[in-house]
């Protein structure tokens, strides 16, 4: 069976001289949960971003679903973007909207022309926003102003509105680091069942190692672009922790995370 996901030798450098990626090759199967972590600049974002040519990928290949992602321009790259939803660290909302206006935005790749740019959303769209917000406890905020969330709150909406894409990849680009312990679980609880159930592949980055090993059916740890582990959590060891990071498993599980300094290639 063809991969859902394939990285052939993929480098990316920056024009300020940022060597991003180098010589990244790995593939995805459907339904996988995998975690990439690293310290900031090891190019834990260029590499999301280069899925869904976010960033255009200096060498190598990217595929997507079996089709060439650097080839797709147009239509070919929106109806490829249609099939990988994201979720942003600081959650992307429009705060003058309402809740369930957020998660009908997810349909916005299969809409055409005045309907996109009005709002003029199928009822069994609205019906089905609906029911996603039920489903991540949001219901009774369907019509509030998404300002008037909470962080936490606000990532719910952000995961809904991924969804309603029916996507068959997730991209979650440090989707907790701005909430608080409780919240971050919850957020995490709901991709990883959420994604099970509906056999959607998903691929997070994480600062947060003890997360990567809970939630994770594979991680994939970056070290100045180059990957430098692949494979199951049980299989990561302290001496791989360390060459990752720079620091000790104790030291990254205390809260520091050895990433205080954020390259421009790494930014969320």
């Amino acid at each position: 069976m063809e991969p859902l996901l394939q990285f052939d030798h993929v480098s990316k450098r920056y024009p300020n001289g940022v060597h991003a990626l180098k010589d990244v090759s790995f593939q995805m199967a459907e339904g996988e949960f995998i975690s990439v972590i690293g310290p900031s600049g090891s190019g834990k974002s260029t590499l999301l971003r280069a899925i869904n040519r976010l960033i255009p990928v200096s060498g190598g290949s990217v595929r997507l679903d079996g089709q060439e992602v650097s080839g797709q321009r147009g239509r070919g790259l929106r109806q490829l973007r249609r099939q990988v939803g994201m979720i942003f660290q600081n959650y992307n909302l429009v705060y003058s909207l309402s809740v369930l206006q957020n998660v009908l935005h997810g349909r916005l790749g299969y809409m055409k022309g005045l309907k996109g740019v009005l709002g003029l959303y199928r009822e069994e769209d609205k019906q089905k926003g609906l029911e996603l917000l039920r489903e991540l406890g949001l219901e009774d905020f369907a019509y509030n102003r998404a300002s008037d969330l909470s962080g936490g709150q606000k990532q719910r909406v952000g995961i809904a509105r991924a969804i309603m894409q029916e996507p068959k990849l997730l991209l979650c680009d440090e989707p907790i680091a701005s909430l608080d312990p409780s919240s971050a679980k919850t957020i995490m609880d709901l991709l990883r069942n959420m994604t099970r159930k509906r056999n959607i592949a998903c691929i997070v980055n994480l600062h947060q190692l003890d997360v990567a090993l809970k939630y994770s059916t594979r991680i994939i740890g970056l070290s100045q672009g180059e990957i430098v582990f692949d494979g199951a959590p049980e299989q990561l060891d302290d001496a791989t922790i360390e060459r990752i990071y720079g620091t000790s498993r104790e030291n990254l599980m205390l809260g520091g995370s050895g990433d205080e300094q954020r390259d421009t290639a790494d930014c969320a």
